[in-house]
């Protein structure tokens, strides 16, 4: 959490007042099918509940208290509170699936990037959505995870600030790739991404736009 709380409409509404070029949010499957907001498997770092996201409906995970009084939310909830593009990453793929539909069903393609630690969940929502644009999210990772961008189709790599080279940079470079790095919360790894003339940058603090510095 940075200026609010996690993966809710207050933190969207506010990450979008503060004039940034995308929203990045995170999905998991209820039990009943429901694509909720939420970063982790479960609901105990984050909301007043316990236990995996899997294993509750949408009507038990609504009743929590995801900070602040806010609660978790679903999907289509957040296309309808924000008009910024968004970045919606993926865990699995049936999260894809589900996904897929309702980019289909609303015509989300220019407005919706779709990313993912995992090749194969890129794999299937570029299947399922022509002309979906895609990311592959690394932590750890080599020269190896431009060669997985590519054969999976991604145009963007997510990339750990805290593990990026020269080297990596330049090859992902030559394979056209995009990069994005995460998570830009302090002027240290501002000035790396800028010394490393990234296409962007992730952050918890809508500031560091706006200020081009960190303020606690």
């Amino acid at each position: 959490m940075g200026v609010e709380p996690e993966n809710t409409l207050r933190s969207f509404v506010a990450a979008e007042r503060a004039g940034l070029d995308a929203i990045e949010l995170d999905l998991h499957l209820s039990k009943d099918g429901a694509l909720v907001v939420m970063h982790d498997l479960d609901v105990d770092r984050t909301t007043d509940g316990s236990g995996p996201i899997a294993e509750q409906t949408l009507d038990e995970l609504r009743a929590l208290d995801a900070g602040r009084g806010e609660r978790v939310p679903v999907f289509e909830e957040v296309l309808d509170a924000v008009r910024a593009p968004l970045q919606a990453e993926i865990k699995d793929v049936a999260a894809a699936r589900a996904l897929a539909e309702v980019m289909l069903e609303r015509d989300l393609v220019p407005r919706v990037e779709v990313s993912s630690f995992h090749d194969e969940a890129i794999t299937e929502i570029a299947r399922l959505v022509p002309g979906v644009r895609t990311a592959l999210i690394a932590s750890r990772y080599g020269l190896d995870v431009v060669d997985r961008a590519v054969e999976a189709g991604a145009a963007t790599v997510c990339l750990n600030i805290r593990r990026l080279t020269l080297e990596v940079v330049e090859h992902a470079r030559k394979a056209d790739l995009r990069i994005i790095g995460w998570v830009v919360n302090t002027q240290e790894h501002l000035r790396l991404a800028h010394a490393l003339e990234l296409d962007g940058a992730t952050t918890d603090y809508p500031e560091i736009k706006r200020t081009g510095r960190f303020t606690a």
